[in-house]
């Protein structure tokens, strides 16, 4: 399982890459794994808010359709419509194929390092 070092994780799943004041959040190899083949992404609007520990958006993949939940509070300023149209982008780059960023950040959930979240997916596997 592939989980670059320099991203920040939360034990839901999603990675975090923070640049100043602006934090990047994609699906983790583990998650775009379980999921499957990824078919359909429904993401927020620039401007919402999104909530730590709370759904943002939703993906379905030929297995379920599975929440993705935000690790920070903000507000979204850009989402990844590369993935409206193709949504396997996911499965073939997950840490290249973000799903939004985030400024206005007031909180971020408890954010694991690299080895921190490969003991939480080695629980889960």
């Amino acid at each position: 399982m592939n989980n670059p070092k320099e991203l920040k994780y939360a034990k839901t799943h999603e990675w975090v890459k923070k640049e100043e004041e602006v934090y990047t959040v994609g699906l983790t190899d583990f998650a775009q794994d379980a999921l499957g083949d990824i078919v359909f992404v429904n993401l927020p609007e620039v401007g919402d808010t999104v909530t730590s520990g709370e759904a943002f958006c939703d993906v379905e993949s030929v297995k379920a359709v599975s929440d993705v939940f935000s690790p920070v509070t903000g507000v979204v300023c850009a989402v990844n419509e590369e993935l409206l149209d193709n949504p396997a982008l996911i499965n073939e780059d997950c840490y290249g194929a973000w799903l939004i960023k985030v400024n206005e950040v007031t909180e971020e959930e408890e954010l694991l390092d690299a080895e921190g979240y490969e003991k939480v997916c080695a629980e889960e596997a």
